[in-house]
């Protein structure tokens, strides 16, 4: 359809399981300035939703401000909407700003696609918003591309991709955000919102340790779980980025996300066209637990045809060895993790050139002879011979001073004129906005991945840029550096999986500092933390899962004690906690004893038996990490077995639970009429017991976590 007036109806979009409705709004003021019209939200939420009147409509009677001031618009200028919040800011550079459009026409495809176009022709600004259906999901992607169509060059000071308008009640907006710092991401976190603004994003081009590009909002007088409204927003960017949770003065509440250039603004030229990153959103009715549902089939839908390729067991050798890399050494502990079940052994930092310690080495990404004598060729089929596959890490994006490399291109490092660069952990980094920039790091990723047998790449990020700048005679304002570097970085990861799709690709930022959906499409597995100590671990994870999906959380077991939470846990703990995601080892296992060795041997046993079911399955969050008892279920797509991995996180003598009392876990998404025998012991439970009454767990100074598998009769 395409047409050049607003439609008498709404456009409809419809996913899997709900409906996305919109329509145009004006301010009926005549023919003036203000006279323009926006996209509005007229309804979202479960199929069927768009029939009746919208929970947005209102009077469109206003004092003091617009009437796009308090429009639930889904785009739209400062200019139009001069006081609340406007999803773009754009003028001539040196002029006043402000964006004027007209609505020209509309595109839609079936109920799947819309496209909605508003031209500015004194501005010379066209402005295109769109929506896209992903199938077979409850997401839909909105962004917008803006083109110059004037003479004159246009400078954008905002370029959020989209804004979301969610109905609330007087009591203001649940929201649940995820935050933290360094080797404490993905906190859980809930705010509650009646007025003013909740502001959160980054400025160290990449996502970030502090806040996560992703957003749940509830009313606040619905329940947090079970049936409860919740809209999710997810911002597909890897770079630079902001959300702002508005909740207006006529008791609206809308988000408006998107890309942060670090210049301050964007210039765009004559017949030049800017696409925004895409924000994903997606509905649920049934909760957090819902929503992060719908998030995991989304990420499963990313991971396309590489979904079907089980995720390995890998050993990784850091923690016992750090940057002493010794091919006798890392055989010895290749042999151990061989013995045990382990499918992948990974050298960490530490095997190349130059790499004694953090103060040299990166750039020159050349094994290092005296490290393996028999060669590196010679190292990694002695690793193979043991029936293991072969991992490496790299730090592509980063180089030190006084490496080979940095010596012959200073020029591609960040820097400001007439300034000297700051080092972060004792290194730069590269520039991986510029093409030769990007062109060395495949050059030497291919070289790697031709020459040797490595089926698995590490790729980490251990600092922001800082002085960014790029030597040169274009002006700073002429450079769109952020943007740059994130189609670099995606450019080099596309090539990954196109020239060697071989290749097991985990995505690493100092932990969890550069998670979002465009890495997440481009790899199969990311590291949400540095921190593997077992009660932070879990409390990492556990906001992890509500955001994505367990197939792309490589989560450890290793030896270390906590940092925000020392309480003492089991071995058992250790991997009945990173057995809900993907499951690495990283201890010393050189120190291990023979009784850690078989229960580590039987753990992992148990894990490649019920891998498909956590990682393809339907998964539901019970409990949190401050309940003395939690866990993650996973139910497998066709039903016929359930995985709970429980955790005791209370006194390890199980108080405060009821002397002689079990702890019961109810659990989620079963058949009520169905039955449901325990592998371990044969124990029947009726589907209507385990979800009402509840799964039995004992607790105790020697038992704190226990893997469930239970098998419909």
């Amino acid at each position: 359809m395409s047409t050049t007036e607003g439609p008498s109806d709404p456009w409809v979009l419809r996913t899997a399981h709900t409906v996305y409705a919109v329509t145009l709004g004006g301010d009926g003021e005549g023919d003036g300035p203000g006279a323009g019209v926006w996209p509005e939200l007229s309804v979202w939420g479960p199929a069927g939703a768009e029939h009746g009147p919208s929970p947005l409509d209102w009077s469109r009677r206003t004092h003091f401000v617009t009437p796009a001031d308090l429009a639930p618009a889904e785009y739209i200028p400062h200019g139009l909407r001069p006081f609340n919040g406007a999803d773009l800011i754009a003028g001539r550079p040196g002029q006043e700003r402000g964006v004027f459009w007209r609505f020209v026409e509309a595109h839609q495809e079936a109920d799947t696609a819309l496209d909605l176009t508003f031209d500015d022709d004194v501005l010379g600004l066209r402005v295109t918003v769109r929506y896209a259906v992903v199938a077979d999901t409850d997401v839909i992607r909105r962004w917008s591309e803006l083109t110059c169509t004037g003479s004159e060059a246009l400078r954008l000071e905002r370029i959020d991709s989209a804004a979301i308008n969610v109905p609330v009640s007087a009591g203001g907006a649940r929201l649940t955000h995820l935050t933290g710092q360094w080797s404490q991401e993905f906190q859980f976190t809930q705010t509650r919102l009646t007025r003013g603004t909740l502001e959160f994003g980054s400025t160290q081009g990449v996502p970030g340790h502090a806040y996560a590009p992703w957003l749940a909002v509830q009313d606040a007088a619905d329940p947090e779980r079970g049936e409860s409204s919740t809209y999710g927003i997810a911002l597909e960017w890897a770079g630079n980025w902001h959300m702002a949770v508005d909740a207006e003065p006529g008791g609206a509440v809308r988000v408006r996300a998107g890309r942060v250039p670090h210049e301050g603004a964007v210039l765009l030229s004559p017949g030049e066209t800017l696409r925004t990153p895409r924000l994903a959103c997606a509905f649920s009715p049934d909760g957090l637990d819902g929503l992060s549902r719908v998030w995991h089939r989304y990420e499963r839908r990313l991971a396309g045809t590489r979904l079907h390729r089980p995720r390995p067991v890998l050993y990784n050798s850091w923690e016992a060895t750090a940057f002493d890399v010794r091919a006798d050494h890392q055989l010895a502990l290749a042999r151990r993790a061989a013995a045990m079940g382990v499918e992948l052994f990974v050298v960490d930092d530490g095997w190349f050139t130059g790499r004694h310690d953090d103060t040299g080495g990166l750039g020159d990404w050349h094994p290092d002879p005296a490290l393996f004598p028999q060669g590196f060729d010679g190292f990694v089929d002695q690793v193979r011979a043991l029936g293991l596959d072969f991992g490496l890490w790299v730090e592509p994006e980063a180089v030190s001073p006084g490496s080979a490399l940095h010596t012959a291109h200073p020029d591609w490092v960040y820097r400001l004129p007439d300034r000297t660069g700051r080092r972060v952990r004792n290194q730069l980094l590269l520039d991986l906005g510029r093409v030769d920039v990007q062109d060395f790091v495949l050059a030497t990723l291919d070289r790697l991945l031709d020459r040797y047998a490595v089926s698995y790449l590490k790729w980490d990020m251990n600092r922001p840029p800082t002085e960014r700048g790029r030597p040169g005679p274009a002006p700073a304002e002429g450079l769109d550096l952020d943007a740059a570097h994130v189609a670099g970085y995606l450019r080099v990861l596309d090539h990954l999986r196109a020239r060697h799709p071989h290749v097991t690709v985990e995505g690493c930022a100092g932990g969890g500092g550069r998670i979002d959906h465009t890495t997440l499409a481009r790899t199969d597995v990311v590291w949400p933390s540095d921190n593997t100590a077992p009660l932070d671990r879990l409390a990492i994870q556990y906001g992890y899962l509500h955001a994505h999906a367990p197939h792309t959380m490589s989560s450890w077991v290793t030896d270390a004690p906590g940092l925000f939470d020392p309480r003492p846990r089991s071995l058992d703990f250790r991997f009945v906690n990173a057995m809900s995601g993907v499951l690495g080892i990283g201890a010393d296992i050189g120190t291990w004893d023979e009784a850690q060795r078989a229960q580590a041997t039987e753990w992992i046993a148990r894990y490649k038996d019920v891998r498909d079911v956590v990682h393809h399955g339907d998964t539901h969050l019970l409990g949190s990490p401050q309940d003395p008892t939690c866990a993650v279920q996973s139910v497998a797509v066709d039903g016929s077995r359930v995985v709970v991995g429980a955790l005791s996180t209370g006194r390890l003598d199980g108080a405060p639970l009821v002397p002689g009392r079990p702890d019961r876990l109810r659990l989620q998404g079963l058949d009520p009429l169905a039955r449901y025998r325990d592998e371990a012991d044969g124990t029947e439970y009726g589907g209507a017991h385990l979800r009402h009454v509840g799964l039995p767990l004992r607790w105790s100074a020697a038992h704190d976590a226990e893997l469930v598998v239970l098998r419909r009769v």
